[in-house]
């Protein structure tokens, strides 16, 4: 399996830390308001990952945060008269809601910032025992130039950051590229105390203190989005390496940009989309769908046609599932020496879909693979196949779908009636319309669109479907 590490800047053979583990940590939203289009990639793509390292059986302890404290927390709080906690509790249940729509596998572990004060604190002194990192008038800065390496993540030269940086005339920074580590409250704000002031951390301390609290202090992933690289992910590995004398991550992976109608997405373009406002038009399972379509390291254009194109191709695959789970329904009996013969011609599918996924996750090949596979079940099996070759198929197919986390058939939801309350209607539907009693038959129809089922006659038997 390759992997492109953004610290090398190529291609790499994946060789654990440990034999059989991998420690994952991937930064997570700041929790002020919904997430947005551009956090759901990272969502879908670092789970995709994770889902498709523990199919070649590596345990992965994944973590994710949650950025609980921040300025636009505190604004919004202001503005509503709360305090920051309702805030930041709020819109962490609304983005495990819109994780769970997305069906992302809970994280191992969901650290969040204010419950982490302790070891920020103690990662904070260590740095300035080191010598990395000073105090001034209750605010506490990195000193980059005291990390030899720092630069190293984004191929940066802080010279020349520093030649360009603009410095205010009453900065109390030794260099314009240092950066804060704990910063002393203002008025109405939450704070902490600590040795320096009571205040609140920087942004960048946070993920150092969580991933090596829950991890370790060297660790296999370190994932995010692409614009995290530079400062937030170098001066990580600023922190970290200065603060435990050991590399901080071995492999850095970044996703692509979302652009929206081939622009940035921008708020003062007006085409910024939380995700909750995109899935009142479009089912989370066709955004996911569209995020896995391209390569998660280059940029995806989000745009209405490309959401409807990638709605029909799930679907294809869905309409293939559904047939495949009907014909299993109706079939009987043990392969035969033919369809045995197609069952291995059919693993190839799989050999394609791994070979793309052990090639920097591609997962625009592996979603081909399964278009393939599900081209196959509609040309090579029917009604007249045995059960033990349909249930072969439809079982490859969705092994294939369960690692890019694409549920080929709905599944009830709470309110909705389940599968064998279906069954046993449909059956006595057919039932009423042999005895001619189409009013009944009619009025069970009626009843299953009322639950949210769709039923459909065909020639070989009614098939069914939620809405």
């Amino acid at each position: 399996m390759k992997v492109y590490n953004t610290l090398t800047r190529q291609k790499e053979e994946f060789v654990p830390l440990e034999p059989g583990k991998v420690k994952m940590y991937v930064c997570g939203p700041t929790v002020y308001d919904y997430i947005h289009i551009g956090n759901a990639r990272p969502y879908v793509i670092f789970d995709t990952i994770r889902r498709y390292m523990e199919y070649k059986g590596y345990e992965v302890n994944y973590v994710q945060n949650f950025t609980d404290v921040d300025d636009k927390i505190i604004k919004k709080a202001i503005t509503e008269g709360v305090d920051s906690k309702v805030i930041s509790e709020r819109y962490i249940e609304e983005a495990k809601k819109d994780a769970e729509g997305l069906n992302v596998e809970p994280a191992t572990k969901n650290p969040k910032v204010t419950e982490e004060m302790d070891g920020i604190i103690e990662m904070i002194q260590t740095l300035i025992d080191k010598g990395h990192a000073y105090e001034v008038n209750g605010s506490v800065f990195y000193d980059t130039k005291s990390f030899a390496d720092y630069g190293k993540l984004s191929g940066k030269n802080i010279d020349d950051l520093e030649a360009g940086a603009r410095i205010a005339v009453d900065e109390t920074k030794k260099s314009p590229m240092d950066f804060v580590l704990w910063k002393p409250k203002k008025e109405g704000e939450p704070y902490w105390e600590s040795p320096w002031s009571q205040g609140r951390p920087g942004w960048h301390i946070e993920c150092s203190v969580m991933a090596k609290k829950y991890l370790g202090d060297t660790i296999d992933i370190h994932a995010g989005g692409e614009d995290l690289v530079f400062p937030h992910h170098e001066n990580e590995i600023a922190q970290s390496e200065a603060a435990n004398g050991k590399p901080f991550a071995k492999y850095w992976l970044h996703n692509g940009f979302i652009n929206v109608d081939n622009k940035k997405m921008s708020k003062s373009l007006g085409n910024f989309f939380t995700l909750r406002e995109i899935v009142e038009h479009i089912p989370y399972d066709v955004v996911r769908f569209f995020i896995l379509s391209g390569h998660y390291r280059s940029p995806i254009n989000f745009s209405k046609e490309l959401m409807e194109s990638a709605g029909a191709g799930l679907d294809r695959i869905k309409n293939a599932y559904k047939s495949l789970l009907f014909m299993e329904s109706k079939a009987q009996g043990t392969m035969t020496e033919d369809e045995a013969k197609l069952n291995e011609d059919a693993d190839k599918f799989r050999v394609q879909f791994e070979k793309a996924m052990d090639d920097d996750f591609n997962t625009a090949d592996a979603v081909t693979a399964i278009f393939e596979i599900a081209k196959f079940a509609n040309v090579n099996v029917s009604e007249n196949s045995s059960k033990d070759f349909v249930t072969a198929i439809r079982e490859k197919m969705l092994t294939l779908c369960d690692i890019l986390g694409i549920k080929p058939i709905e599944e009830a939801k709470d309110e909705q009636i389940s599968a064998n309350e279906v069954e046993a209607l449909i059956a006595e539907r057919t039932a009423a319309k042999k005895a001619k009693d189409f009013a009944r038959a009619d009025a069970i129809r009626e009843e299953l669109s009322s639950k949210g089922v769709v039923i459909e006659d065909t020639r070989a038997g009614v098939r069914w479907s939620y809405k």
